[in-house]
């Protein structure tokens, strides 16, 4: 049947919540039974009570969800509340007031620690800046910045006064940070004269002249932060220093009244790749957005007042957005920002700075947890970490070799994981298993939330029950967090995210599994399936039992096109710093015997190609399509300009005409 894949991986590992976190935790067993149950037999309800008692509305709503014109869900609808308001001023009416709301370090230990109450003042006098250079409600905002606390300022400032906000990672290009801003048409772009990355300076005010510079769409002001003391050209009337317009009474008066907004007002626009390389302008609104955030916060987090949060992602991205600023925040919890990257000045910098902040909660993705693993346990244990109570990932399914890794190191067999799945267009987690409930099986990304109804079907729809038989992940109920639309672009949000089942579930584009305990398994992209001799096999699999060997680290399978089999599996693996890597051809055999004694022989690649590294996106995923391209020999043509580093690309190139010629080493 075309349209199931396959699953041949046994992974039976199951792993209780500890004892002492599960009496602690902030959800039980009965109350997760509950919830589920509740939301079930009355949907709205159910809704209704949490919205009401999470956040603080100028105006309750009456309406809970409006689907009268599905896929354009509308929830509280008539309700209005402001985001900065929830995330900032109702903290100084407690002993928050004067707890730290972000704790942020560079990659050279500088460190900066904002109050709350000194970041509601920062946030007050940088939105009435805004204000006096004209921006006006609905008005976007296009943010280019390195993780400093200006970003989240910039940020709360645009919501305090209702202009929606469009953060590009500070690393792109000024090439797609032009399309962004082509299609978000800001009236103002904020941006720093540079930041730090990996030891190096990254020019990002001279990236934004760049990007403006002979576009269509005219940006009126330029409002730059001096970070770096890098010289930068500034345009009369055009550019701005951040710290002239704070400075000026006149500009930046500490007190703005928060605008009301209704709760379906847009809160941001941010961009993800498309398909078609145009990239996709994802539209949050305001109340559900929040609403899940929070909630998610409490549920999957397990936050504490007295907790230090440390989501690792930039902001840049939706998980910044979401656990790095908004949901930390609007549950009043401290947030750790770090300008850097995990491997500089030391593989140990991280272990570091869990260490020096004593952080409780680290959320992080499985692609740092597996480069970090590469360089062995020597770094990790110079650092004491007993702080730590609870461990997450996010950004692709987590291989259970580097699920382990992380439980036995990192948490020392005494932390839970939360594996959650879930994507920019769904504003929050949508599957995990809650810590200190359920128990945890590396691998699997866990059940639904209560409030999300998620199910794996066949090409028809209909439910997939068969442990070894997977198919599509879609969410068949509308929920508060997800995306409205895509910017400018209805019929493309139809197209994208509902034609697959005409219009009746969310399309997530990921093959999954769901087993006997009804855990869900992420079994890839539906556009990476495998499909050997007519069986669809899912790429997770094949990468997971790579990974499981002992001499390797990380590994992409791709699919390249075959006479015989239809597709023939090739893999990219990187091996551990330890593995001997003159061991070329005998390490081939061994990998492809591994796979088959893990899968099965139909999945055993045809071909393994060594390399120290992946071409992976700024947010750490893996470029498959580029894999492809370079296992058939095709000339590559889509847009390289997320990648994290172009050279890898000519390093795998080269690797495959020495193989094609006869010589893997």
């Amino acid at each position: 049947m075309g349209d199931v894949i396959e699953s041949k991986l046994n992974e039976t590992r199951v792993f209780q919540p500890p004892i002492d976190f599960a009496q602690k935790s902030n959800i039980d067993k009965d109350e997760l039974d509950n919830l589920r149950e509740w939301v079930k037999k009355d949907y709205e309800g159910f809704w209704r009570h949490f919205a009401l008692k999470k956040i603080e509305w100028f105006k309750p709503f009456k309406k809970v969800l409006d689907d009268s014109n599905s896929p354009f869900y509308k929830f509280f609808e008539d309700g209005e509340l402001n985001v900065s308001y929830n995330c900032l001023d109702r903290h100084l009416k407690t002993w928050r007031k004067n707890k730290a709301a972000i704790i942020w370090e560079s990659e050279n230990g500088n460190t900066r620690i904002m109050t709350y109450q000194e970041l509601y003042i920062e946030v007050n006098k940088f939105a009435n800046v805004l204000k006096t250079l004209g921006v006006k409600k609905g008005d976007r905002i296009v943010i280019y910045m390195p993780m400093i606390p200006e970003a989240a300022v910039a940020m709360f400032a645009c919501t305090r006064i209702g202009a929606v906000h469009s953060v590009v990672f500070g690393g792109f290009s000024a090439e797609s940070l032009r399309d962004r801003i082509e299609d978000a048409k800001p009236k103002v772009v904020i941006t720093a004269d540079g930041g730090y990355r990996n030891g190096k300076s990254i020019p990002l005010k001279s990236r934004v002249d760049n990007a403006v510079n002979g576009i269509e769409h005219k940006v009126d002001y330029i409002v730059t932060i001096r970070h770096i003391d890098r010289d930068v050209h500034m345009k009369p009337l055009r550019d701005f220093w951040y710290h002239d317009l704070m400075s000026d009474e006149d500009y930046a008066s500490i007190y703005c009244e928060p605008e009301r907004m209704n709760a379906e007002d847009p809160l941001f626009i941010l961009y993800t790749s498309g398909s078609t390389g145009k990239p996709k302008g994802i539209v949050h609104s305001t109340a559900g957005y929040l609403l899940w955030t929070m909630l998610t916060m409490k549920w999957v987090f397990d936050i504490k007042d007295e907790d230090t949060f440390w989501c690792t992602a930039d902001i840049g991205w939706i998980t910044g957005h979401s656990y790095t600023v908004y949901g930390p925040l609007a549950m009043g919890s401290t947030s750790v920002m770090y300008e850097g990257v995990p491997t500089y000045p030391t593989p140990a910098k991280w272990w570091e700075l869990v260490e020096k902040h004593s952080i409780n909660v680290l959320y992080t993705a499985p692609t740092a947890i597996r480069a970090l693993m590469r360089l062995g346990n020597d770094w990790v244990a110079k650092h004491n970490l007993s702080s730590l109570r609870l461990l997450g990932t996010v950004g692709e399914p987590i291989n259970p070799e580097a699920w382990m890794w992380y439980y036995r190191y990192i948490g020392n067999e005494n932390c839970p994981i939360v594996d959650t799945w879930w994507q920019t267009e769904t504003g929050g987690h949508m599957i995990t298993t809650v810590p200190g409930v359920l128990p945890a099986k590396p691998g699997s990304a866990g059940q639904p939330l209560p409030g999300i109804f998620a199910e794996v079907v066949d090409n028809e729809g209909n439910p997939v029950n068969n442990p070894d038989k997977g198919g599509f992940l879609v969410i068949t109920k509308p929920w508060p967090s997800m995306l409205r639309t895509i910017w400018g672009d209805d019929t493309r949000y139809k197209e994208t995210y509902w034609s697959r089942f005409n219009g009746k579930y969310y399309f997530a584009g990921d093959g999954a599994r769901k087993d006997e305990d009804d855990y869900i398994w992420i079994m890839g992209r539906v556009d990476d399936v495998l499909n050997v001799s007519g069986h669809r096999i899912g790429t997770m699999e094949v990468e997971s039992a790579l990974v499981s060997h002992e001499c390797v680290v990380e590994a992409a399978v791709v699919g390249r096109p075959d006479e015989i089999t239809g597709e023939a599996i090739v893999a990219f693996v990187v091996l551990k710093d330890s593995a001997d890597k003159t061991r070329h051809d005998e390490l081939v055999r061994e990998l492809r015997e591994h796979v088959q004694k893990e899968i099965g022989s139909i999945a055993k690649p045809q071909e393994i190609i060594f390399t120290d590294s992946l071409p992976k996106t700024r947010s750490g995923k893996i470029m498959r399509r580029l894999l492809k391209d370079i296992a058939a020999g095709n000339e590559i043509k889509q847009d390289i300009s997320t990648l994290e580093d172009a050279t890898v690309l000519d390093k795998l190139k080269e690797l495959r005409e020495k193989m094609e010629n006869g010589n893997g080493d």
